[in-house]
């Protein structure tokens, strides 16, 4: 089923663990988080029988591990837990089977390279693909048969049903270089259901989106989605590159700031000493500015500067739950 790349699937096996782990105080979220791992397992042609399968390895594995420490009562806490969360997830998979489609093609209808290594593919899927600006997709190129990976849509839905896709070529990413350097217009690729939690709060609050390289792209959506929404939050988008060319889609940020009075656009870079603008890292340049206590805040990058981020946030009394984050294990 994922040939020949299991390291990633491993990574991704135990990002869901943890994440599962730190949810569980958190019953609504981790229902919410299941189901749409259930609803996204469909591309793989994963059915029920395969859950025990990989819950039988599980178990196995950290019995062994575990050695001394593991007990009966251990194992029963963990055959139910995961029982339940795989049930959750059958049962997402088998309700979405008869509504939605395991995975859609879509035509690559634009695409352009705005740096060396980064591209702006813009598709249209043969199917209606709804979907939540924040959200991501996993991407199946005909270069690369079965092997999947993740890009964040980067526009709110559309009429036209059409959706963005920022990509970098990263050194050893097959997915994202065959999509950066040898998609052409024409080509066809496979797209897997919409899934991440990371979305836009009716609050009311002010909001600040701080986003490093291609993390632009879900920021992207979530401030055309404000924009659409007749309502007129202040919004700040510090968008960070290590190089000015890196700043990939300031034309069409500069238009929807030019449009949107309540948006200010802050371009930062942090390896350019010639560069005649803001220069740091993002977090850093973050703290320069007024408080952000107030806001709801969105952040989207590379994983360290996420996390150095949100640490910042959190000591500056920012509670949790008003700093959105989404961690998109792929390419993107």
């Amino acid at each position: 089923m994922f040939p020949p790349a299991m390291d990633v699937q491993r990574d991704r096996l135990f990002g869901a663990l943890t994440r599962i782990v730190w949810m569980l105080d958190s019953p609504g979220s981790l229902g919410g988080y299941l189901g749409q791992l259930g609803r996204d397992h469909r591309k793989y042609g994963i059915v029920a029988e395969h859950y025990t399968a990989v819950g039988n390895a599980l178990i196995a594995t950290i019995r062994r591990f575990a050695a001394e420490a593991w007990n009966t009562e251990i194992e029963a806490a963990w055959v139910a837990a995961y029982t339940a969360a795989a049930d959750l997830m059958i049962g997402s998979a088998d309700a979405d089977a008869g509504v939605s489609p395991a995975w859609w093609l879509a035509e690559v209808i634009d695409h352009e390279l705005r740096a060396p290594d980064i591209a702006v593919l813009t598709l249209r899927p043969g199917q209606r693909l709804d979907f939540t600006p924040g959200q991501y997709v996993s991407v199946q190129t005909a270069r690369w048969p079965r092997v999947w990976r993740t890009f964040s849509i980067a526009n709110a839905p559309r009429a036209d049903n059409t959706i963005k896709l920022h990509v970098r070529a990263l050194p050893g990413g097959w997915v994202s270089t065959a999509l950066a350097r040898h998609t052409r217009i024409g080509d066809q690729l496979l797209l897997g259901p919409p899934v991440g939690t990371m979305a836009l709060t009716d609050s009311g609050r002010d909001i600040l989106c701080v986003a490093g390289g291609t993390g632009l792209a879900p920021l992207k959506a979530i401030v055309e989605q404000v924009i659409a929404s007749g309502r007129r939050p202040g919004v700040h988008l510090l968008v960070g590159a290590r190089k000015a060319v890196d700043l990939y889609d300031m034309a069409d940020l500069v238009r929807m700031e030019s449009g949107f009075p309540w948006l200010r656009v802050l371009p930062v870079v942090s390896e350019e000493p010639a560069y005649d603008g803001m220069r740091g890292r993002l977090p850093d340049v973050m703290e320069r500015f007024h408080s952000w206590a107030e806001h709801e805040v969105y952040v989207c990058g590379p994983a360290s500067m996420v996390n150095e981020t949100v640490r910042r946030l959190q000591r500056a009394g920012i509670p949790p739950g008003r700093i959105h984050r989404d961690a998109i294990q792929g390419e993107s």
